[in-house]
């Protein structure tokens, strides 16, 4: 019995960390996309060849 719990709570967490680890690629590279669009976007803001509207 105790071997049966112990199985079930050690595949509970390793989903739990595959999960986890998942989540924080996904943040990266949400965190890295929104970082980049700042910087274009400051890159533009001086220049003179971009829209005056």
């Amino acid at each position: 019995m105790l071997t049966i719990v112990l199985t079930w709570v050690g595949s509970v967490l390793g989903l739990t960390l595959l999960v986890a680890m998942a989540a924080g690629g996904f943040v990266y590279d949400v965190d890295e996309a929104l970082r980049e669009r700042r910087v274009k976007a400051r890159r533009h803001v001086g220049d003179p060849s971009g829209p005056t509207g």
